[in-house]
């Protein structure tokens, strides 16, 4: 990666802070559903470097290691999340439908939200648009590979799990991940176009289709 800030270090940025979106809201949740909420914060901020707070990334990043900088939010961003949701599960394991629905609200509002600045109409458009969202490590590491494309599917499969240690790390269960993220891929996909659905074809396949 350069040593200059470019188009794909604000792109990473992006989905850095649409990640912390999703933390925020799982903090609310528990807020309001009378959980030790500063108790598990300490917890986390003991372990993780604290949010970005969406300030500008020019004003906040190393620019002597911008790669660095950036894999380091990444998973400080990850881990935190797996230790907020894990956490809460450990509470009561119900919650999980609660915070299903909240990743399926979110997925909903990014949907709709880039449905009015680029509306996609092809299997490939749809997945390129997941994939300004989506965090899947680094562009480097090179997680999803597409199988297939035409002009009615895509199929991509992911070749490696980045996300089993931050689970691993917090006691917790790394299909948990999966689960939620699939509920806001879903309604993310659905919402973009409603012409298309979401599919997870089981062995870490997905296919995006009419």
């Amino acid at each position: 990666m350069s040593l200059y800030l470019g188009k794909i270090h604000y792109w990473l940025y992006n989905k850095i802070v649409w990640f912390e979106n999703l933390e925020k809201e799982i903090i609310n949740f528990a807020e309001n559903n009378n959980l030790p909420v500063e108790q598990i914060k300490e917890e986390v901020l003991s372990k993780y470097e604290a949010p970005t707070e969406n300030k500008p990334l020019e004003q906040i990043i190393d620019t002597s290691n911008i790669h660095g900088w950036l894999q380091s939010k990444i998973h400080a961003a990850e881990g935190r999340q797996a230790a907020w949701v894990t956490a809460i599960l450990k509470e009561k394991e119900g919650y999980k439908k609660d915070l299903m629905d909240i990743f399926k609200k979110q997925g909903e509002k990014c949907g709709v939200e880039h449905r009015e600045k680029n509306y996609p109409t092809m299997p490939e458009e749809m997945y390129n648009a997941l994939n300004d969202y989506i965090l899947e490590g680094m562009p480097c590491d090179r997680v999803n590979v597409v199988l297939s494309s035409d002009e009615n599917e895509i199929v991509w499969k992911a070749t490696q799990c980045l996300h089993s240690p931050h689970w691993q790390a917090v006691g917790g269960k790394v299909q948990n991940f999966y689960d939620l993220r699939e509920a806001w891929i879903s309604a993310f996909v659905t919402s973009l176009n409603d012409d298309f659905h979401f599919e997870a074809l089981g062995d870490s396949t997905y296919s995006i289709k009419r």
